[in-house]
């Protein structure tokens, strides 16, 4: 089995996925605000039954709270892995946060890739509704950690 390549902030950085900005309570409020809209959204595509679309919106509510925190810390990401990376290196690597929810938003992050991309991709309603819940329990989780910033 190939070992996983970890990312640093460094590399992040080195490959430009990530740059420094100054760190914003006011964006990271932002971030989070646009997440809880687009839960609104996802929950309104589940009752009319826009799978797809409920999974995107779920995704991009992850998408938005994650990238809140980078805000806090003063980064600003050049793609939607880097979130994810980074969040892994600052945070689940020292302990601050659970690897489960890094394994979420990749995995969701790969789900809005082949929904958008390939013209094969099917959604359920399970498949909808798991997302929809998935991504309440993680912008929550997120928002525990912006607390203790």
């Amino acid at each position: 089995m190939a070992k996983k390549t970890q990312y640093s902030i460094n590399r992040l950085f080195e490959e430009g996925l990530i740059r420094k900005i100054p760190p914003s309570k006011d964006k990271a409020a932002e971030s989070i605000r646009t997440a809880e809209s687009w839960l609104k959204e996802a929950s309104n595509n589940l009752s009319s039954n826009a799978l797809r679309s409920c999974i995107i919106s779920s995704y991009l509510a992850m998408f938005h709270s994650a990238r809140g925190i980078l805000f806090a810390d003063g980064f600003r990401e050049k793609s939607h892995f880097a979130v994810a990376r980074y969040l892994e290196d600052r945070y689940a690597n020292k302990g601050e946060l659970e690897a489960k929810w890094i394994a979420l938003l990749d995995h969701f992050r790969e789900t809005r890739h082949d929904d958008q991309y390939s013209t094969t991709f099917f959604a359920t309603e399970d498949d909808a509704e798991s997302a929809l819940e998935s991504a309440k329990e993680f912008v929550k989780r997120m928002k525990e950690l912006a607390k203790k910033k």
